[in-house]
């Protein structure tokens, strides 16, 4: 059914469900697995106290962190995890490294680090499903998934909703 599997990360306990669901689905359907977190360029930290270099540094730092996380956790399935840590609005990085590489499906975290709880769904998130053909599966967090299944609790498949 997927080849391939993209799955974002920004290092949130939605993301982490989201990279165990998207483990199982490589794992059931024998698929490549992706994952990519993005440095949000929009941030400006151009305030005379923190030096815009450093920050950036460090946010490419804890990205990379949460990659290692990924492929840790990929590992523990028998998986190898191709990652990337991008840089730039983050649904648009997304849709374009799920071009690049030709992924099946996309797999995304309910919400993200972001404060606003307001929403529904995150920007990122309600972004990617609306822009995207590909299947996209939205997952909350602190849920397991059913390895034997690894069924969707939400998926869109280019809808525009």
């Amino acid at each position: 059914m997927y080849d391939s599997i993209l799955v974002a990360t920004d290092g949130s306990e939605a993301a982490a469900t989201a990279v165990d669901h998207a483990v199982a689905l490589a794992d059931r359907f024998d698929a490549a697995l992706f994952g990519v977190a993005v440095v949000d360029e929009r941030t400006d930290y151009d305030t005379g106290i923190v030096d815009p270099e450093e920050a950036r540094r460090h946010l490419e730092e804890r990205a990379a962190g949460w990659l290692e996380d990924l492929e840790a956790r990929a590992r523990e399935d028998g998986i190898e995890a191709e990652t990337a840590v991008l840089s730039g609005v983050p649904h648009e990085e997304i849709l374009a490294y799920a071009d690049e590489v030709g992924v099946g499906a996309l797999v995304l975290g309910s919400r993200g680090r972001s404060s606003f709880k307001g929403a529904l769904l995150g920007s990122t998130v309600d972004r990617v499903v609306r822009m995207t053909d590909r299947p996209v599966l939205v997952v909350g967090g602190g849920e397991e998934p059913d390895r034997e299944a690894a069924e969707p609790t939400r998926i869109a498949d280019g809808e525009r909703t």
